[in-house]
This record gives structure tokens, sequence and C-alpha cells, in this order.
């Protein structure tokens, strides 16, 4: 079962690692990640792993913990042990409150701190500034710089400290480690040069002192977390408005009196009444009434939907004009809305391939640094270098030292990518789909439900007595659940036939059906079906081509051993076909259109959208085998399908798309659901791929550019050759602003353009 939870004192990368190698050792954990982007864990375990054993887990790492006391809910609105878990909104409304409280802690700490730091750099002024040098002993001004760094270094780096300590419980090192080491011995040596400087004057070294080091460094570092924080909170934004969708109230009809109760009391059943202007509260049944629904905050399409008796509704949707009445069918957990928001939190908690060598690199990466800092001090010492430029060098190295930018890289990219997505209507499962996504050369569509509307109609009938056919074809599809002989059954009712019930009705997938209606054998199928009886089609075959010419389909009705006529059906295509199949190949991808049609059915329909790759005649259960004819050819597929007879291709498919309905929002085949149904949103999903993908790549860049000239600087490569030195407080500022950076490129996702164009 998965679980995914928020989890609160997270402050870098290295923090995400432990906790999640802590989960991992839980027995019945099967997998954990742990993302320090979206401050969340997703745990797959077994029923009988307990609340308290994962809190334990986390609560071990370090200063941290679960959000909620319990798991958030599971797909079917329940915790693991059984009891109604809380929504996904209402723990996201827990952690964003918390998320408040510790951004407006560190505004306070950089605030305070900048304060000290000024006082402490201009207590360092006569040291600097000859001209000041009478005004108090250095003594006098070492002591005040003392008293101001003291409550800073243990104030600003408490959780530094925590950090480390925690660490070491675990035999493992983090950023704070790097922090922690690198500003106390700024600090520990500055206190023994200010309380027993003859240590120093002693050994024939001037005592001299570096709080202005420590107290800038703690208060730049905290600085940039206030920073990366708040760019975080941008970046989840999509969760945010997702959350903010569902209305508060419901107006409920019971004992025939209209209530106005909280949307959690609302159950399945209820008869909801929604007016003009208003929220729709929960998913249902229109049961009465008729209105025009705004349903892009879950599909992306502006347009407003009629609505009418029979007709589903999605909560939190808006009803723009009519007064209606509806039975409420998912209440709570089970909501589409708050299916997104699970489905977007799992995408943004995942973790994409890419991510493994930024992950690699982080588990060695704070060791590594300890012993550059080490080796870069001795070395400086054992070449006659005075201790105070190793001693800065030694710092520094800690203190430029970044893995929250190589942490930060992947996962910020991701979460803005899928909340930009789910904002479009584009729901995507995982980190790993979005990745493959912009890898595809090729892209399958289903044609009946995908290319068309889904929905065939009768256009035609060649017989003798086409009235007659037409009752006798209808009768033997009663027993049918295909779309074509829902539409045959449908026209003849239409046109007032009475229809008796059929006897000995047998399907044959792919092909046809047989029954006996009123006495008499019938047959209703495709060529292949008629020639395994024996039938003879000869008569019909010049008509029958002629309608398939046209894009129609054509099935064959024999009577007693012998062919009687045809009928033509026709499925309309989509508008907007014709476009996304011109923008996918715009975009450099070839387009196959797959179907169960006869060839000059299927050309003629792919014609109509400019398809010239057709797979025509190919069954339910062969259209996987094409999918994967196609991959040993080496193509990277994405197969579009309706997500239910195309479930076994869709899985097949290196990327599986589904047509959602707006309530059914979680198609388990799918890797990405398009939810609105429109074949525009394939090249928006695409487009957002290549796009995030693009900022991660360079955002890795970046982060490990920083990290690979950062270090070296810091330990003076280029001191010998031009003076440079890098100073621990420049160090420490480059090291704040390498995860800001890292977060505001990838919110730069927010505004790159992914619609048709």
């Amino acid at each position: 079962m998965k679980q995914t939870f928020a989890i609160h004192g997270m402050h870098c990368a290295s923090c995400a690692l432990s906790i999640e190698r802590q989960l991992k050792k839980v027995p019945g954990v099967t997998s954990a990640v742990v993302n320090y982007a979206s401050e969340k864990a997703t745990v797959d375990a077994s029923a009988d792993v307990s609340a308290q054993a994962l809190q334990t887990a986390v609560a071990s790492a370090g200063d941290y913990r679960i959000i909620q006391s319990a798991p958030a809910a599971n797909h079917h609105g329940m915790s693991h042990d059984g009891q109604p878990g809380a929504s996904v909104a209402g723990e996201h409304d827990h952690a964003a409150m918390l998320k408040e409280r510790d951004i407006a802690r560190l505004r306070r700490k950089t605030m305070l701190g900048a304060i000290a730091s000024v006082a402490v750099i201009l207590l360092t002024l006569p040291d600097m500034v000859p001209a000041l040098m009478g005004l108090a002993p250095r003594e006098v001004l070492f002591a005040l710089q003392l008293l101001i760094a003291t409550p800073i270094q243990f104030w600003l780096g408490s959780q530094f400290y925590r950090g480390t300590l925690a660490g070491l419980k675990h035999f493992s090192a983090s950023m704070d480690t790097l922090i922690a080491v690198g500003t106390s011995a700024a600090y520990g040596y500055s206190v023994l040069a200010t309380l027993l400087p003859q240590l120093f004057t002693g050994a024939g070294i001037e005592a001299n002192v570096y709080f202005d080091a420590s107290v800038v460094i703690l208060t730049l570092i905290v600085l940039g977390k206030y920073l990366e924080a708040r760019a975080k909170g941008q970046a989840s934004e999509a969760i945010k408005k997702l959350a903010g969708l569902a209305a508060k109230t419901a107006r409920v009809v019971r004992d025939g009196h209209e209530l106005d109760l909280p949307i959690e009391q609302v159950v399945v059943g209820d008869t909801v009444v929604v007016r003009p202007g208003e929220k729709i509260p929960v998913d249902g049944v229109i049961t009465d009434g008729s209105s025009a629904i705004d349903e892009s905050m879950i599909s992306g399409e502006s347009v407003p939907v009629d609505k009418t008796t029979g007709d589903p509704v999605i909560g939190a949707t808006l009803n723009k004009s009519g007064l209606f009445k509806f039975r409420a069918t998912k209440v709570g957990a089970d909501t589409a809305l708050q299916q997104i928001i699970r489905l977007v939190e799992e995408a943004q908690g995942s973790k994409a391939p890419i991510q493994k060598l930024a992950d690699l690199i982080s588990g060695y990466f704070v060791p590594v640094v300890i012993a550059i800092s080490i080796v870069t001090f001795v070395v400086w010492l054992l070449a006659g270098q005075p201790f105070a430029l190793a001693f800065f060098t030694f710092i520094a190295v800690l203190i430029v030292a970044c893995p929250c930018a190589l942490g930060l890289a992947t996962p910020t990219a991701i979460i803005v990518g899928t909340g930009r997505g789910a904002e479009h209507g584009i729901l995507i499962r995982d980190a790993e789909s979005l990745e493959l996504t912009q890898k595809a050369n090729t892209v399958i569509l289903d044609k009946t439900g995908t290319l068309t509307q889904g929905a065939p109609e009768v256009t035609d009938v060649v017989a003798d007595d086409p009235a007659a056919l037409l009752r006798s074809a209808a009768a033997a599809e009663r027993g049918s659940e295909h779309p074509l002989g829902v539409a045959i059954v449908k026209h003849a009712q239409a046109a007032g036939a009475a229809l008796p019930e059929p006897q000995h009705f047998k399907a044959v997938a792919g092909f046809g059906l047989e029954a006996t209606v009123e006495g008499r054998q019938v047959l209703v199928g495709k060529p292949g079906f008629m020639a395994e009886r024996g039938i003879n089609t000869d008569r019909f075959a010049a008509d029958a081509q002629r309608l398939a010419a046209a894009g129609k389909t054509v099935v064959y009705v024999a009577i007693d051993g012998q062919a009687a006529g045809l009928i033509a059906l026709a499925d309309t295509l989509k508008s907007s076909s014709a476009e996304a199949v011109k923008s996918l190949q715009r975009l450099g991808l070839q387009v196959v259109m797959i179907t169960g049609d006869n060839v000059a059915t299927a050309n003629a329909i792919a014609s109509q959208v400019g398809i010239t790759e057709v797979r025509a005649e190919v069954l339910p259960e062969h259209k996987a085998e094409a999918v994967q004819a196609l991959q040993q050819q080496g193509h990277k597929v994405i197969m579009v399908g309706d997500g239910i007879n195309d479930a076994p291709a869709l899985a097949q498919a290196d990327i599986g798309m589904a047509l959602g309905s707006g309530t059914d929002v979680a198609m388990e085949a799918a890797d990405i659901t398009l939810v609105a149904g429109d074949l525009r949103k394939i090249v928006e999903a695409i487009r957002l791929s290549r796009a995030t993908m693009s900022t991660i790549r360079w955002n890795l860049f970046w982060a490990f550019i920083y990290n690979i000239l950062g270090i070296p600087i810091a330990a003076g490569v280029l001191y010998p050759f031009w003076g440079i030195l890098l100073h621990p407080i420049i160090a420490s500022g480059a090291m704040a602003f390498s995860s800001v950076f890292v977060v505001t490129n990838s919110l730069r996702l927010k505004r790159v353009r992914i619609g048709a164009v």
C-alpha cells in the first residue's frame, strides 16, 4: 500500500537522503522516496506497518517529524490502520501552515543576523582602517564581538548543530556538518584568541578573531534558506490552487428540506442543489435540470460544457447558468479533485532517472568535501603559508560546497512541471513518465474515441428491404455492447422499429456476432467473419468499397446463410484531431494510426487528418503487439487511447497516454492522463516534458559547475598564480544563492509556452 505524507524539518538535500535510508530500514517497507523539494515521503509498505514505526524512523534520522498524526489517506480515503484518512487538501493546509511558520522564523533569524553582522563588521573596522585604531583596545573590541557573535552562533546555528549530531548517530554527514564545522572553527578559534590570547602570542602567532566570518556566514546561509523556502513555495503553487478549489459547503436536500452543510458531511446518495454561480461541491450525476458548467479547473478547457439530466458533474467545477440537482456519487478522498491532487503530489514526490546521478554524488559529497578541506589546510601549512591563509581556505572549502543545489536541481523542476501539467489538464503519474515523454519519436493514435468522437452513427443501409434488414440486425445486436452494435440499435429504435429479443446470442470479439431472431439465423460482422461462415458477399462488394472509401465502417448482414445487405456507420473526427497531428509532426514525431477497421476505411480517416502510416484491421488484443513491433525497430513509442480497450497497448508503450473522462482520472494503465480528451494536450504534454528536462539539465549543469569550480577556488588553486583567495564570507554567499538560483531557474517553467502554436 502506497502512503504519501509531509515531513517537517528538512532543510537540505542530505536530510532527505538520511530520512530515506531510515524509512527503508523499517520492516515491511519495500520502498521509500523522500523528496526535499516537495518535503514529502512516499512509502510502499505492507498494511501492518504502523504510523508510529514510520514516525520513529523519521525522527531517528534527525530533527524531523511526520506532520500529520497518521500517514496520508490511501486511495480509498483510509489510513493504513483502516481509520478514515484526512483529505489531501486538509493535509496540505496543515503542511502549508507549518511551512509559513518556518518561513517566518527564517525571516526573523535573517533580520537579526543581519543586524548582528553589521555590528560585528563595524567592530572589526579598527583592525582594517589604521585611522580608527585609537577607538578602543583590541581586547575590548574582541570581547564586544564575542558578546554579539555567541547568541547568533548558537541560535542561527542551532538547526545545523542538531542536524550534525543526528547524522553522527548514523555515522553520516550532511550539509549541516559542513556549516557547523566551518562556522564553529571560525567561532571557536576566535573565542580562544579573545579569552586566552597567550596561547597564540606564546607560539609567536598574532591573536586575531574571525567572529565576522562565522556571523556573516550563518546569516547569509539562513538568508539563502529563507529565499529557497519562499521559492519552493512558489514551485508548489499548483497544489495550493487545486486544494483551494474545493467548495467549503453544500446545499443538501434531507427530509424535504434544503440544508447548508460542511462539505465533509455530504455522503454518497445525497441530493445536492446547485444554483447559478456556485461551485459544485462533490462528484455526481444530474437528476433534475441542466446548465453550462466551467470545468477549466479540472480539464484546462475554458469553454463551458453543457450538462443535462444523466450527465456527470465534477466537484469544484463552476455552475455558470442553470439551477440543477444532482445525486452525489463520490465524496471526500474519492472525488476527481482529490484524485488529481493525489496524483500530482505522488508525481511531485517521485524521482526521475536523471536524478540518480545527483543522489549518488550527494551521498559521497560531504565526506569528500571534509577530506578536501583538511588536506587544503595541511598543504598550505606545509607550504610555509601563514596560519590565517590555511585557516581561511579550510573554512572556505567547507562553506562553498553545496549539495543542496544538486539535490534541488531535479525535484524543483519536476514539481513545477507536473503542477503546470495539472493546470492544463495533463496528469503525469511520476517523474519517470515526464522524463521518458521527451525521448519519444513515435506517437500511435487509436482511431475510435481518440481521433474520432467514439460514438458512431448509422449513415447508410444497403439492402432489398432496408427497414427489414435494419430491424433484424438491430435485434441481433441488442445483446452487444460494441459501439457499432449500440449505434445500430439506437438508429433502429429512432426509426420506430420494434425489436424482438434475440436468442442464442454469440459474439466473436473483433469479427462479429450471430443470433437467432424470430427463428432466423442472423450474422452481423466483417467480411472475414462472413467468409469464415461460407457467405458470399460479392453482390455488395462495390457498395462496400464505395462506402469504405468515404471513411465509413461497413458491416455485413447475412440472414439464414445468405448475404442480405450491409450497414455503414461513420464516427466523426474530433475538431482537434487534424491540428494535433500537424503539431506532432512539426515536433518531429512520426504519427501512426491504429484501428480495427478495414484498410480502405482506415486510410480514408487517416487522410483527413494527415496521417500517412496506418495499422488497420488490428484486433484489440493485438494492439500491444503492434506497439512492440515498433519498439523492436528502435522507436520510443507514445500510445494514446481511451484507457479501457487500449490498456494492454498503453502498458506496453514507453509512455501510455489515456484520454480521461473527467470524473475517472486515475487510469492505472496510463503514465499520463489527458483529462479533457483533447488531442492537442498530447502536444502540450510533449512540449512540457521537453521544457522540464531542458531545465533539469541546465540545473544540473550549473550545480555541477558551481561545485567543480567553487571548491578548487576556495582551496586556493589560483593563489600561487594571481594571489586570488575566496574569502569564507563570499563563499557562504555563493553557497546560499546557488540553491536559490536552481529553484528560480525551475520557476521559469511557469512561463514556458506549451500550447499549440
